[in-house]
Parts: C-alpha cells; structure tokens; sequence
C-alpha cells in the first residue's frame, strides 16, 4: 500500500479554492487537507467509505476492491497509516459499508447470490471478528444507534442484470442489547404495502413503483440509514423510488414512507445546466422535473425537533433486459405540452439531457407530456412528516461554476472533462454529514463526480447559509496515475474537536476512484 502526505502545491490550489462567492458566510470555516492515505488503486472502489473510532483513533474504511475493512491509524491524522487489513470474504462476497459507535465496528456484507441474506459482520477496534449476523438481500448501509444497542442496515434488494430475480428491499433491526452473542435480528418487509396488503392506501402514487413485474415489496430499495440524535427514529431513503421511510425503532415498525415530489427547474433559483455538448456554463431554466432520489441522509435536531438531510444524487434504473433511461432528442415530445420540441431538442439544449421514461408519459400514448431528471442537484432538508422546508436550488452548479469555471461539472475518472456529466446528474451530492463547530451546526456535502466537499451553516433549518467549498483534487494530474488528488467523494465523516486526535474538528472523505482518504482540518477563518 502506498501512503502518501499532500504537497504544498495541492495544498495552496485547495486552500485557494475556499474563497466562496458574495452569500458565503466570509472567513466562517477553512477545510485545509493535512493528511491523506492512498491505496493506489484507481477506479475499483478501493475507499467507499470510512468511520472513526475516538478511543483507537482509527478510521475503518471499506475496501471493496479487496472485499476488506482497511484499519487506519490517524493519531497523527497528517500521516494516515494502515493498521491491517480485515477480510470479510468468508461473510460475502462483497463489503458494502462500515459503521463505528463505542468501540463496535459493524460491517455490512451482500452474499455472492442475487436473493441470498446479507450479513452485518461485527468487530472491534483492532479487527478482531465477535460475530455475525444474517440480515436483508444486499444490505447496502450499516449505522448504529447512539448507544451502540441497536445496528439498522438498508437492505436495498436490488435485481440481478437481466431482471429476472428481483429480492424485496428491507430494513434489517439487529437487537445488540444482548451483546453480539446475543444478538437478534428483525427484519422490516414492506409486503404490506402491495396492491391489496394492509397498508396499500397510504402509498402516495408519487412513490416511484415502476420495475417491470414487481410488487411494491420489491420495488422499493432501501439505500441508506439516518438514526435520530435521541435515537428513536431511523430515516431511509428509497433512492430509486424518490422516497424516505420512517422507521419506530422503539416498536421497529415502518411509520411511513414518504413521497418527496418533484422539483421544478422552471422555478427562479432551480436552473441546471442541461447539455454537455454546448461548451459552455448554461445555467438556465428549463421545462423539465427533478426527482429528488437521494443516496445519503442525515439526521439532526434543532430546538427539539428532528430532521432530515438528504444528498440528491439521483438514480436510474439500467439493466440489460430493463432500463429507464432515455435522452430527451429520443423521445417524442407531445406537441401541445412542447410546442417547442424541435428547439428544446437540439444537442445544445434538453436534446442531450437523461431522462426518465417512467415517467411523464402521462396517458401512456407513447408521447411523453413532461419530462423528469434524476437527482436534485442539490441537498434538501425534510420535516420527519416528509415536509420540504429547504432545498439548495442550483447552487452547487453557481458555485462550481463559479470557482472551477474551467472544470465545471467535469467527471470524476478523467481531467480535462470540462461540462461532461451537465446532461446527467451534475455534479452529483452523494454524501452528508452533519456536525457542531461552536455554537453552528454545519453540513458537509461530497461531490461524486467533480468532487470535493461544500459547507453549509444549517443552525436555522429553514434557512442554511452556505460556507465554503474544498476540493483537493489536481485538475492537471494523471487520474490512473494517481497524480490527480482527490476523485469521487463517496463517504464523509465529521469527528468533533471533543474526539480528534488532535483536539479540532475534522472531516474524513473517502474517494472511490481514487481510492484516497484524506483527512481535513476544520478551524475557523481569521
């Protein structure tokens, strides 16, 4: 493994690029980079994600490459140094996510069969395997409570590449007050919300229920777990479907699932830049809805009340007997809804934009009266009764755009790639995680493909302040060389002043293509 410390260089373009626009909050926060641990494996999911352990002050990072939990030692977070490596192939065939809370890592495994139970594999800090347990098909995120007495997954139940096997999604309750010996496992179905099951009527038709030949059990894909910080309550998003699930972890029943709606980039403030073929930041309005969809969720309490977080990544269906994707120059537009369609599908306008052709074919004529985009482009924040109270708009395009003028919206596996992901899914927010600084509670976003990670002041839910903007990656480096930084922020951590190594906080970003984990410093501007 290779372990390499950031350069000065890297440093001052890094540093430079914290200098946000006119609505930043001035000087509030600076991330500067002080260590990074490479794998030097590039493009294989080799660091998808990691957590931290305060007593060990360790990061356990998911290696998927090497179907592995990679132990880091980051008591000197300017020199991230491995540890060991804990190999999880007699669990599964696949490691899919980490989580750490009191001294227990848990590690969640899918089985090398399609419709096969997952397993959350438990350890503590040094590697040492305690025990495991079978959970839902593909369990895809891990997250304990904050006691440590209960570990939830998302078990997201995806089908195989030719659709003939659809699993049903779950949300497994693994029940640790017993200790992992003990442990027992609860798994939340969604049967009964079928057509004709118990709970059939509170499904919003706007929960997106749409693979071919599936029930609504099936269908619906469970991608990530947000606990509540009075650990009541788990938040799960259904990515595909453009739904959150509210979880009682007290009665571990299903409370609700929640359509999340559409957005309208029609709206002032809701523009996106639609074409990657017109060589230019086009940031404009266009006659087309945003599925929210998004991938990772936090959850945060402000004056007693819970919330939701969400990163609007976005998320196609595209297998090999079954996809929903589409441009929109290859649909036919209705002429009465789009009196325009010669126009809006030129390659520089919608033409090139991927869309969804699930839906907006509202009366099945073939002809399509609306179209929708997935991901938001954007972070929302959610009531738990699934009430939209802030959404970003299209400010990480204006920021970007912004900042990186020269780089915007570019990939996350070549340089040089100016504008090349502006028809699908822009810059693409994967990740959120919250965390206090003082008397201001903050959210970090990672950027899947651009990369990097932006900053909001999240103190008044209704109304966020955006921060900074960090990204350390080198825009005239060798991706596959790995002499580019920082590519595809996948997982982000925030560790507080009160459990750093070092006594300030500071925030972990694992990249996948890449295959890096860097570790920031946060202190506050001068």
């Amino acid at each position: 493994m290779l372990r390499t410390r950031l350069s000065i260089l890297l440093a001052i373009v890094v540093v430079a690029l914290t200098i946000a626009p006119a609505a930043a909050q001035e000087n509030a926060l600076i991330l500067e980079p002080i260590g990074t641990y490479a794998t030097g494996i590039f493009g294989e999911s080799a660091a998808e994600e990691a957590v931290y352990d305060a007593a060990s002050q360790r990061l356990f990072v998911v290696n998927a490459a090497a179907n592995t939990i990679d132990i880091l030692d980051i008591s000197d977070p300017t020199t991230p140094t491995l540890v060991t490596q804990v190999d999880l192939g007699e669990f599964g065939a696949g490691v899919t996510n980490v989580a750490s809370e009191g001294g227990m890592i848990a590690a969640a495994v899918q089985a090398e069969a399609d419709d096969a139970p997952g397993a959350v594999v438990f350890m503590d800090a040094d590697g040492t395997v305690l025990g495991s347990v079978a959970v839902g098909v593909k369990p895809d995120h891990v997250v304990f409570t904050p006691d440590a007495m209960m570990a939830v997954t998302a078990d997201e139940g995806e089908p195989n590449a030719d659709y003939s096997i659809d699993p049903e999604g779950s949300i497994s309750i693994i029940d640790l007050s017993g200790g992992v010996e003990g442990a027992t496992v609860n798994i939340l179905r969604f049967t009964d919300f079928n057509e004709g099951g118990a709970r059939a009527a509170e499904l919003s038709p706007e929960v997106r229920i749409y693979g071919p030949g599936a029930s609504v059990a099936q269908d619906i894909e469970p991608e990530f777990v947000a606990i509540t910080p009075d650990g009541t309550q788990a938040v799960v998003t259904l990515q595909e479907n453009n739904a959150l699930a509210v979880v009682d972890l007290a009665t571990q029943t299903i409370v609700a699932i929640h359509a999340l709606g559409f957005k309208d980039h029609m709206l002032e403030g809701n523009g996106i830049d639609a074409s990657d073929e017109d060589g230019a930041i086009n940031i404009a309005n266009w006659p087309v809805y945003g599925m929210y969809e998004p991938d990772g969720v936090a959850a945060f309490a402000v004056d007693g009340i819970n919330y939701a977080i969400t990163a609007n990544e976005g998320d196609t269906r595209d297998y090999e007997t079954y996809s929903e994707e589409a441009r929109v120059a290859d649909l036919v537009l209705d002429a009465t809804a789009f009196p325009d369609a010669a126009n809006l599908q030129l390659p520089t306008n919608l033409g090139r934009l991927v869309v969804s052709t699930a839906n907006g074919d509202t009366d099945g004529d073939g002809e399509f009266e609306a179209l929708y985009v997935p991901g938001g482009r954007s972070f929302s924040i959610w009531t738990l009764d699934g009430s939209l109270i802030y959404d970003s708009g299209d400010d990480f395009e204006q920021i970007t755009a912004e900042l990186l003028p020269e780089q915007f919206n570019s990939n996350h596996e070549e340089n040089g790639s100016f504008d090349n992901r502006s028809d699908n899914k822009g810059p693409e927010p994967e990740e959120v995680a919250v965390g206090m600084i003082g008397e201001s509670l903050h959210a970090f976003i990672g950027f899947e493909r651009i990369g990097g990670v932006i900053v909001y002041d999240i103190s008044d839910p209704t109304a966020p302040v955006f921060v900074t903007y960090v990204n350390n990656r080198d825009f005239t480096g060798d991706t596959e060389a790995g002499t580019a930084g920082d590519l595809g922020a996948e997982g982000v951590k925030f560790i507080a002043a009160d459990e750093s190594p070092i006594g300030t906080p500071l925030l972990v970003v694992a990249n996948e293509i890449s295959g890096t984990v860097t570790v920031f410093q946060i202190t506050a501007g001068m």
